[in-house]
């Protein structure tokens, strides 16, 4: 999972890089058409006609795919009206609606530690990256709705737990190619013809983003959900990385103290989990 999060940050930093000249639908049109070729490679084309019959056996195919699809366009809507930090404070607050959902929709039990983990390492978000005034305007809404998306998609991807991974992502990218083709058709616009640099971006960001999303749905089949989900507050670790590496940011005392927060988080759930 931990990995799944260093894969997303590169996803994050690529698509609000790409979306400030590109349109959404554009973007996830580009992206799709670039990791559905990639997969198809993965599988061997000699073995597809063995493959095609797994496809029609999934339970809930379409509905997880939907969600990702929305999941997908809010958040990179959300990234080209607010600051990155902001939306990825509103996303990780996921991590409450997975735990609050899961006992109903999964029949997971979550323990007292678990909620505290939980809460902790949201608290180490909210400290570590303080929001702007500008993240409590209208646009908020889009990483709000956004972040619940998020949390049905892994409620989603732990129930269909048993599916192999390629079965879903194979769903997840046909579906945003349709509703982005939609998009690009009925939005004036739309379309802008990429240059090299910017084309070989945008067919990155489709690989990336399946890489990551493979990830997620390899741990969600070995662990319950709401214990993986502190985890993904891993993804501010990665940001001062990168920040540090590739910007020259300095991280100050507030994100610093937060990330030792969210560490703490992780530790505890994992101590949990080994006890069981």
């Amino acid at each position: 999972m931990l990995l799944a999060m260093l894969v997303f940050s590169l996803n994050d930093v690529l698509g609000k890089w790409l979306v400030a000249s590109y349109s959404v639908s554009l973007l996830m049109a580009m992206r799709g058409l670039a990791a559905l070729t990639v997969l198809l490679v993965l599988l061997r084309p000699n073995a597809w006609g063995d493959r095609v019959n797994q496809l029609w056996q999934v339970e809930q195919p379409w509905l997880r795919a939907f969600v990702l699809v929305v999941e997908g366009m809010e958040f990179y809507a959300a990234v080209a009206l607010l600051p990155l930090a902001d939306v990825v404070t509103y996303w990780l607050a996921a991590t409450i609606y997975v735990a609050a959902l899961s006992p109903w929709l999964l029949g997971e039990r979550v323990d007292g530690w678990a909620w505290g983990a939980i809460l902790l390492g949201f608290a180490g978000v909210v400290v570590a990256l303080q929001p702007s005034g500008q993240s409590l305007g209208t646009a908020a809404a889009l990483p709000i709705a956004g972040s619940f998306a998020y949390a049905l998609a892994m409620i989603l991807s732990r129930r269909l737990r048993s599916t192999p991974d390629w079965v879903l992502v194979f769903w997840q990218i046909v579906g945003a190619l349709i509703a982005s083709m939609v998009g690009l058709t009925i939005m004036p616009g739309a379309w802008q013809t990429p240059g090299w640099r910017d084309g070989s971006l945008l067919c990155l960001l489709g690989v990336v983003a399946m890489a990551a999303h493979l990830l997620v749905n390899r741990a969600f089949k070995h662990a319950p959900a709401a214990h993986l989900m502190p985890f993904t507050y891993s993804l501010l670790v990665w940001a001062l990385v990168f920040g540090a590496l590739v910007f020259r940011d300095r991280p100050n005392a507030a994100i610093l103290a937060g990330a030792g927060l969210i560490i703490l988080a992780g530790l505890i759930l994992a101590t949990r989990r080994d006890r069981r």
